[in-house]
């Protein structure tokens, strides 16, 4: 399967549009759905942390953080407990689908970083932190991107896998013996979800420094004009 695809929408000239395929309809919908199970997840795991805000002994108990309630989905434990695990079996099925769809469609290329990706990363970060000269765009995703994008897969496994833990500690405690145990499972939790705010906070940054068009690209899998693209 092509990982893009090129259509003409104007004859030759100077005010050609080109229109590049870049996103298939199976990345756009686990982009929006995952983007919704994670603000529910988020949400709703502060109302299950505010029941126990420490990774401490309960006795004596010295809390680490107290979460906002107006910022907390559930109402109290038992509710934030339902959000929680409900959106947890949607985050899993679409992340499922997700790898599944990339591995066979060979649509997967577009975005893992590898090690011909490292002397570009650089670059892309002097570009972007101290306003370095701009690299030229080569692919879809620059290797800054790729680099950013894999990561927070493994991130999206770690949530998982610690979630599990924390959520049948006796049934999976194969699962949190690797983590330290269950309270340290807890911060691995805890620690993994900040990592993944911070990505989406640069995410969002990079949408608006890179336009209209790169936000459209993920409603239509279409972009126009895209710079990596030679006409």
């Amino acid at each position: 399967m092509p990982e893009t695809t090129f259509e003409v929408t104007a004859p030759k000239s100077e005010n050609t549009e080109l229109a590049v395929y870049e996103h298939p309809w199976p990345v756009r919908f686990c982009h929006w759905v995952n983007s919704i199970a994670l603000l529910v997840l988020v949400g709703s795991g502060f109302q299950i942390f505010r029941a126990f805000p420490s990774f401490g002994a309960k006795i004596p108990q010295k809390d680490l953080l107290h979460w906002p309630k107006a910022f907390a989905l559930g109402g109290w434990l038992g509710g934030g407990l339902q959000w929680h695990l409900t959106f947890m079996w949607i985050y899993i099925a679409t992340g499922l689908f997700y790898f599944c769809y990339q591995l066979f469609s060979g649509n997967y290329r577009q975005v893992l970083f590898t090690a011909g990706d490292i002397r570009g990363v650089w670059p892309m970060v002097h570009y972007y932190f101290f306003f370095g000269p701009k690299p030229e765009p080569r692919h879809v995703y620059n290797p800054l991107q790729k680099l950013a994008y894999s990561s927070v897969l493994v991130l999206g496994v770690l949530s998982v896998l610690s979630g599990l833990a924390i959520w049948k500690p006796v049934q999976f405690s194969w699962l949190a013996w690797p983590m330290g145990g269950f309270h340290y499972a807890r911060i691995w939790h805890f620690a993994v979800m900040w990592a993944i705010l911070f990505f989406l906070l640069g995410h969002l940054i990079m949408v608006v420094l890179h336009g209209w068009n790169n936000f459209m690209s993920m409603l239509t899998g279409w972009k126009k004009n895209p710079e990596y693209v030679s006409r």
